[in-house]
């Protein structure tokens, strides 16, 4: 190696200098106010910029990423009755809201009917609903209550937590584990 190529530790080549003063340009400083300023030379210019200046670049290829898209808000986490209230479910003393029962229907028509069942009861202001939806008969090749297992997994859909603050197994009374209490959300 000759000595012109050597260089002290740390220290950049003028090619790389200005390469990192294009790329620096990209960033956004996570603290603005501790920001370091390059040293400047006889002219005022800080190395970089001297180097542009002693020749002019063919392209400008510095690379921008473009703005990014901020992320939706999380949707809100499913809840559980609480017990007391479950218990007052239970006994009758606060009133099940609302009632659908998807026994026949298939899955395409439960869900289309559950949708708009649960839509209606938050436009009308109810707090809890009971969805039936059977505990399954004899299916073909051990399919016995497809919609007692899905029915729980279309509540959880992000699209539906704007509906439903929660769901939980009903008591034995209002059909057990063929059937679900819903919460749902107050309209805003």
């Amino acid at each position: 190696m000759t000595s012109e190529k050597r260089r002290k530790k740390g220290q950049l080549s003028p090619e790389d200098r200005e390469i990192w003063a294009k790329v620096t340009k990209t960033l956004t400083p996570l603290h603005p106010e501790r920001q370091v300023m390059p040293e400047l030379d006889d002219a005022g210019l800080s190395p970089p910029e001297a180097e542009k200046q002693k020749r002019k670049a063919k392209t400008a290829t510095a690379i921008r990423t473009p703005p990014a898209q901020p992320k939706p808000a999380p949707p809100p986490p499913l809840h559980t009755l609480e017990h007391r209230y479950r218990k007052k479910l239970v006994r009758g003393v606060k009133p099940i809201d609302g009632r659908i029962d998807l026994h026949g229907l298939t899955q395409h028509q439960a869900h289309g009917r559950l949708r708009h069942f649960l839509h209606s009861a938050q436009a009308q202001g109810h707090k809890v609903v009971l969805v039936i939806t059977g505990k399954g008969g004899g299916g073909f090749m051990d399919e016995r209550g497809v919609l007692r297992r899905v029915v729980p997994q279309w509540l959880a859909m992000p699209d539906m937590r704007s509906v439903v603050i929660g769901y939980e197994e009903a008591h034995a009374s209002h059909g057990g584990s063929g059937a679900l209490y819903v919460r749902i959300r107050r309209k805003r």
